[in-house]
């Protein structure tokens, strides 16, 4: 019995590693597709249905709910409209994978083109991955510093 249950953690060990795997591929092509603009590409990573959460703000335009992979691609663009690139900075610090799960950890900072005033402050962006297509996205970020800059 003993082997039979060595050789059933060991089958589930590998397959929990090839999960996190193909998770971190995923994230990984997501976080590219962003830096690059890749709207396209991002539609594909995203579930035809998506688990979206980021604080409601009324005062920021690129923040409002989605669930579509098209909408929650054209976040990314939205917000490209709405800042100026030249003064976008994000970086991250962890990068956390845990089966289907990653946790992404850094500091975001930025201008906004109507006010020409700034924000910044640090984010933790929770993604799920299944079938190879995010099906969660819920990012926190510094709300108030982002709301602050867009009201003029």
């Amino acid at each position: 019995m003993s082997v039979k249950s060595t050789a059933a953690t060991a089958s589930s060990v590998t397959t929990a590693s090839s999960v996190a795997e193909a998770t971190r591929a995923v994230v990984q092509e997501f976080v590219a597709a962003r830096l690059a603009g890749d709207t396209g590409r991002l539609v594909e990573l995203f579930a035809d249905e998506v688990d979206w959460l980021l604080a409601d703000n009324p005062a920021v335009p690129w923040i409002r709910p989605r669930s579509t992979a098209v909408e929650c691609a054209a976040q990314a663009a939205e917000l490209l409209e709405h800042t100026v690139p030249e003064d976008a900075r994000a970086s991250v610090h962890t990068f956390l994978v845990d089966g289907a799960d990653a946790v992404l950890m850094g500091h975001l900072a930025g201008t906004v083109r109507a006010t020409g005033k700034s924000f910044e402050g640090p984010f933790a962006l929770h993604l799920t991955v299944e079938d190879g297509r995010i099906t969660r996205h819920h990012l926190y970020e510094n709300s108030l510093s982002i709301a602050e800059a867009c009201t003029p």
